[in-house]
């Protein structure tokens, strides 16, 4: 049984930083993709950055490049998100997520298997 669990969310304001942490338990964790998706309150959730199993290849969404950073730890069997200069717009629920399958790299929602329960950003102006 995958299991993902979240954390670091939180209450911050416009430019001020926030690193969301996400353990994975149930499996191999270094042979799989894992990836942080968002989703604000009338939106679709949407891929924020994925990073493959070695750490070589990554994605980031359009509004995330240059601000946040993902990192995967394999020893330790966990995937961060250091987010900086946050904004308003970056309010959401932020979920980490994983592939059934190894390898490869997904960019929407519905290529991946298992989700966390997610942890709630939110950015005063």
């Amino acid at each position: 049984q995958v299991q993902l669990v979240e954390s670091g969310g939180g209450l911050v304001q416009t430019g001020d930083s926030l690193r969301l942490s996400c353990e994975a338990s149930g499996r191999t964790f270094a042979v799989y993709t894992m990836a942080w998706f968002r989703q604000a309150p009338g939106k679709e959730r949407e891929l924020v950055a994925a990073i493959n199993p070695s750490g070589e290849d990554i994605f980031y969404a359009q509004s995330a490049k240059g601000r946040f950073t993902i990192s995967r730890d394999n020893a330790d069997a966990t995937v961060s998100l250091q987010m900086n200069n946050l904004t308003p717009e970056d309010t959401a629920v932020y979920y980490c997520a994983t592939r059934y399958l190894p390898g490869g790299m997904g960019y929407r929602a519905s290529e991946y298997d298992f989700w966390g329960q997610g942890t709630q950003v939110t950015v005063s102006s």
